[in-house]
């Protein structure tokens, strides 16, 4: 859910490190193409961590966090191949605000703790270069603080509806309240670093993309 942050508590980022790594954290309202600009640079040669897939993991594996979500949805919130229902889950969540807190202080802090073990593992074997960390709800968490650069994917809000149209098969009505319940757009670009604008083509995207990454290259290098 959006909260109130400040220009200066948004921009803080982790203190300089001598460490080969460059963390990106990737950030953006859904329809937004995050993750396209996420698969970009990962043909590029960056690490992408991906919050969603972390947080299927903690919700599909972590004994604890399955005890409680049965506890709280009931057994058949689980499919029969061991995967959560989480069409399930979100409609319920989506209309119950304690429901949404609960799931949300059970499950956040393991995927924080897991991001932040990938990026350990990534520097304890002596991994260098660009580190991407895809999650939309990083200024809520306030890992904006572990990273070096924060970059913002935005789109015009039509454009963002058509998109979760036909990907998600959601209603205009759905995607409209989906979006509402996120951080603004405004406040992604109050605190980014970079911003990516994806309501054009593919070619201006693609120049954007490279023009991005060509800064994150050079920050990660130390020429500028």
């Amino acid at each position: 859910m959006s909260t109130n942050r400040s220009g200066a508590a948004a921009r803080l980022r982790r203190r300089p490190a001598n460490d080969g790594l460059l963390i990106v954290g990737l950030v953006g309202q859904a329809g937004s193409g995050k993750s396209t600009v996420a698969r970009a640079f990962a043909a590029r040669g960056a690490h992408v961590i991906e919050a969603d897939q972390v947080g299927h993991e903690v919700t599909d594996r972590d004994p604890q966090v399955r005890e409680a979500l049965i506890a709280e949805y009931g057994t058949g919130v689980y499919r029969a191949d061991g995967t959560l229902d989480r069409a399930r889950v979100a409609s319920r969540v989506f209309s119950d605000r304690a429901s949404l807190q609960r799931l949300n202080q059970l499950v956040h802090p393991r995927i924080v703790e897991r991001i932040r073990r990938r990026i350990a593992e990534l520097r304890a074997d002596g991994t260098q270069g660009v580190v991407v960390v895809d999650a939309a709800l990083m200024l809520d968490w306030g890992f904006q603080r572990e990273c070096d650069v924060l970059l913002a994917v935005t789109a015009a809000g039509s454009e963002q509806l058509a998109r979760l149209e036909r990907s998600r098969g959601w209603s205009r009505a759905e995607a409209a309240a989906r979006l509402a319940a996120q951080p603004s757009r405004e406040e992604y670009e109050a605190a980014a670093d970079e911003r990516i604008e994806n309501s054009g083509s593919e070619a201006d995207l693609q120049k954007q993309l490279a023009a991005v990454w060509q800064r994150l290259v050079l920050r990660l290098s130390g020429r500028c």
